[in-house]
């Protein structure tokens, strides 16, 4: 009865000299939490922009009846991708992370090799006065610049991420 009537202020048993004993959280684990954090930013905006590409695929496809190859494979690789780095993030597991940055680059480059084939015509960009029509690949262009910048600070995340997931080296 005595140690529940105590619960509120001090623990009974000490008298609050045991503070050098107390072990204290590594700096990080902190890190580690706020990189998954940042990662989960990261990741929800790289959906976006993912779901973006595959509304403008499904336009492009309309419109051409053909199938674009190449963006199909970028747009499968990229959300399988983030589903790797999801994974990875919510267990910790820094092989998945490290995929995810590995397929998640692989999905950008197979969209740049799209874009200099010639799949894509950015002739918007060049002639502002005649954005109105244009303006679907305007928006396409803003989506790839975005995603190239997403890319970067979500690698840079990932590692940062890894090296404080991974234990610390001893020196002998």
């Amino acid at each position: 009865m005595n140690q529940r009537k105590s619960a509120a202020g001090r623990p009974s048993g000490t008298d609050g000299s045991d503070f050098a004993y107390r072990m204290v959280v590594d700096s990080r684990y902190q890190k580690v939490a706020k990189g998954k954090s940042r990662l989960y930013t990261l990741i929800l905006n790289q959906v976006v922009i993912q779901l973006c590409g595959i509304v403008y695929l499904f336009i492009l496809t309309s419109k051409r009846e053909t199938p674009d190859k190449l963006a199909i494979s970028s747009a499968v690789t990229g959300f399988l991708s983030l589903f790797l780095g999801e994974l990875g993030r919510r267990r910790s597991r820094a092989s998945f992370l490290k995929a995810y940055m590995i397929a998640s680059s692989l999905a950008l480059l197979l969209l740049f090799v799209n874009v200099s084939q010639g799949n894509y015509t950015f002739e918007g960009i060049e002639d502002l006065s005649n954005w109105q029509t244009k303006k679907l690949e305007l928006l396409e262009t803003i989506r790839i610049f975005l995603g190239a910048l997403l890319q970067i600070f979500a690698i840079r995340t990932v590692i940062s991420l890894v090296g404080n997931m991974s234990p610390p080296k001893r020196s002998s």
